[in-house]
Parts: C-alpha cells; sequence; structure tokens
C-alpha cells in the first residue's frame, strides 16, 4: 500500500520517516495511551462509573494522528500495561480481544476525512465500540459461567445482558463524549500543521 509524505491529505497512510519528522504525533498518542492506563488504576478510587474509559478515545486519536497501522495496538497496549498492575479475570480472553478488534476497527477511521465526516465517524466508532465491547465480553461472562452463574441456555445469555447495562450505560455515554473530543483533537493538531512555517530550503553548494 502506498505512503504518502508529511504533505498528506486526511485519510492516507504515513509513514514511519513521516512520523519521526512529525515527533509530536507519536507524543501524543503515547501520553493520550499513558492517559487511560492511569485512569483504568484510579479510576475506582476517585468513583468513577464502572466502564467509564479512555481506550476507545486513544484509539481513534492514535488512528488519526499516526495514520499507521501500529495504531491498531494502542487499545490493546493500555489493557495490558494496566492488567500487569490490577490483574485480570478468567474473562480476559474476551477483553482483550475485544480491545484488539476495536483497535483494528480503529484503522477505518481514518477514511472519514476531515471536517463534520469526522465527527460523524468518532460518534460511529464510539457507539460501534462500545456496543461491540458490551455485546462480546458479556457473552464471554455467559460462557464462562453457564451452569454455575447463569444457566447454560439463552435465557442465562439475556440474564448476562441484563447484568451488564448498568455497566454499558457510563461507557456509552462517556465514548459519546469522549471520542469526539479525540476528534476534535486530531483536528487542532492538523490546523496547527498547516499554521507551521514550512521548513527553510538548504542553501544550494
Amino acid at each position: 500500500m502506498p505512503r504518502q509524505g508529511p504533505g498528506a491529505r486526511p485519510g492516507t497512510w504515513l509513514s514511519t520517516r513521516d512520523l519521526l519528522r512529525r515527533w509530536w504525533r507519536p507524543a501524543l498518542v503515547v501520553l493520550a495511551a499513558a492517559l487511560a492506563v492511569v485512569w483504568r488504576l484510579v479510576k475506582d478510587h476517585l468513583g468513577a462509573p464502572p466502564n467509564l474509559e479512555l481506550s476507545t478515545a486513544a484509539a481513534f486519536l492514535a488512528a488519526g494522528l499516526l495514520r499507521h497501522r501500529v495504531a491498531a495496538l494502542v487499545p490493546l497496549a493500555v489493557v495490558a500495561a494496566s492488567d500487569l498492575l490490577l490483574g485480570n479475570s478468567a474473562v480476559l480472553a474476551f477483553t482483550w480481544s475485544a480491545w484488539a478488534v476495536i483497535g483494528a476497527a480503529s484503522l477505518l477511521t481514518r477514511r472519514s476525512g476531515a471536517g463534520w465526516r469526522r465527527y460523524v465517524a468518532a460518534v460511529g466508532f464510539g457507539v460501534g465500540g462500545t456496543l461491540f465491547f458490551y455485546l462480546w465480553t458479556n457473552l464471554g461472562v455467559w460462557w464462562l459461567g453457564r451452569g454455575s452463574f447463569y444457566p447454560a441456555g439463552v435465557d442465562g445469555l439475556v440474564a448476562s445482558y441484563v447484568a451488564g447495562l448498568p455497566f454499558l450505560r457510563p461507557m456509552l455515554l462517556g465514548n459519546l463524549v469522549l471520542v469526539p473530543l479525540a476528534a476534535g483533537a486530531v483536528a487542532l493538531v492538523e490546523r496547527l500543521e498547516r499554521r507551521a512555517p514550512a521548513p527553510a530550503a538548504a542553501p544550494a553548494r
């Protein structure tokens, strides 16, 4: 797949060399990922609602700023780093795979372009990522707990989804705010780059 240089339009891929030249882009992504890890570590102590998270917004931000396949690893890196300190349960395979899928899906958002389309993509990504996480992880909770915590049939699966509703609401409301904010951050970086003076040409020899 062709890679474009620093002057590429929104939606085109950036090469590793482009990202080294625009070092502030990966730096902002690292900062966002670190903030998502710290938030996951302290949110319970702060009394934050369950499942209010920053990983989905960090995934959108990474896809928009990096425009590189490595952006897909950001949400998985957040959950892996925080799980090393927090620990996890038997449902780990479902939560990690959910974040892996959300990270891969974030790469599709780079095609949204700029302007209002980016914010529409942000809302769609926030809602879609939240619903996928809810459906997939609660399926995992039911699967692992069938016959003990939940009945093995469809009624047990429905009960698992009903029990997960209190966790769905704060995640959905949070992402309806945080992911569009991430889109705004990407737009701001692009605007500042356009206003920055072009580097002076090297003198002829």
